[in-house]
């Protein structure tokens, strides 16, 4: 008998969002919670949790886990439209735990938050029964009313991402199979570009501003462009229309697709981009890419929005819709 207990997205909606009676909670169908800070400015939270052998590997760079743990949070503030101005930690350690691994990890924190401007305010510590977890609640402010939620695209937006899409998915590729390398015709320089991108993602904080004064809708892109754009359109009630060809890429990206036809699924659908996917009003287009531009972060319009009851399509260049199963990585 298969397996019949609900997916993550069922399991919150079921069991969850009942208990999510704040207006701030939006019925927890966003990354971040919404409430008010003062009479000017609203706060934003967000929570996420990475565990070994799930999120990253256990003999990962600790430095590189303890930035990638803020930073994934700080992705979801950015997405939302707000500044960072602290987080929470709590770490479970494995038993065999060792000090100069601490430092490291430490160390790993201590660079991060001088970078964005966000400094430790408390949290927990723990012994983990199995593997390292390393979970951050993150803070963030807003101008009052200006978070920008997932759920108000409506149909005509343009669809718009920051980045380029696919480059942490082929790098744990190719930590998975280092023949891949090869296989791709990828050079040693850009192999090594897709494996920092896995290690290490680079949240947009610098474009929140812009998101705040010009999206419509946003969230970051954390589990597949495909999945998180489904979401996106489920969450605003809409549809969309996907152009494959217009997602940007990097050249190690272009190189691994122009080699492997599988590539190209794992580029829309593979995850771990922490980029920011946003929908704009026409109007407001140019308006919002100059704005990411000149906070150097390249936003690239990659379709937009239908009306409500059209199906999520994703076209290929020669015009024929893919089938990408759930487009999605799954929790559960």
């Amino acid at each position: 008998m298969g397996d019949t207990r609900p997916t993550e997205v069922e399991l919150i909606a079921r069991y969850l969002a009942p208990l999510a009676t704040d207006p701030g909670a939006d019925r927890l169908t966003d990354d971040a919670a919404v409430m008010p800070a003062d009479p000017d400015h609203d706060l934003v939270v967000t929570t996420d949790a990475l565990a070994a052998g799930i999120h990253f590997f256990a003999d990962d760079p600790p430095d590189a886990i303890a930035r990638k743990a803020l930073r994934v949070n700080l992705s979801d503030l950015a997405a939302k439209g707000a500044a960072p101005r602290g987080y929470l930690l709590t770490l479970a350690l494995p038993a065999d735990w060792r000090e100069d691994w601490l430092a490291a990890f430490v160390g790993g924190l201590a660079a991060d938050q001088a970078e964005f401007a966000c400094p430790l305010l408390g949290g927990d510590t723990l012994r983990a029964p199995s593997g390292l977890v390393v979970s951050v609640t993150a803070f963030g402010t807003v101008e009052k009313g200006g978070a920008v939620r997932r759920g108000h695209a409506q149909a005509g937006d343009r669809l718009f991402v920051t980045g380029t899409i696919g480059d942490a998915a082929l790098g744990l590729k190719l930590r998975l199979d280092p023949a891949s390398e090869a296989r791709w015709g990828l050079s040693s320089a850009e192999a090594e570009h897709l494996h920092d991108r896995y290690l290490l993602p680079r949240p947009r904080v610098p474009a929140a501003e812009a998101v705040r004064r010009f999206a419509r809708a946003a969230m970051d892109v954390s589990d597949g462009l495909v999945g998180d754009l489904d979401r996106l359109c489920r969450a605003s009630g809409v549809g969309a229309t996907l152009h494959a060809a217009a997602v940007p890429q990097s050249p190690a990206a272009h190189r691994a697709v122009a080699a492997d036809a599988d590539a190209l699924r794992t580029v829309l659908t593979g995850g771990d981009d922490y980029e920011i996917l946003a929908t704009v009003a026409p109007e407001r287009a140019d308006a919002f890419s100059a704005a990411c531009a000149a906070a150097g972060v390249p936003a690239t319009e990659i379709g937009r929005i239908e009306t409500a009851g059209a199906p999520l399509r994703v076209i290929n260049a020669d015009g024929n819709v893919l089938s990408l199963g759930s487009g999605r990585f799954e929790h559960f």
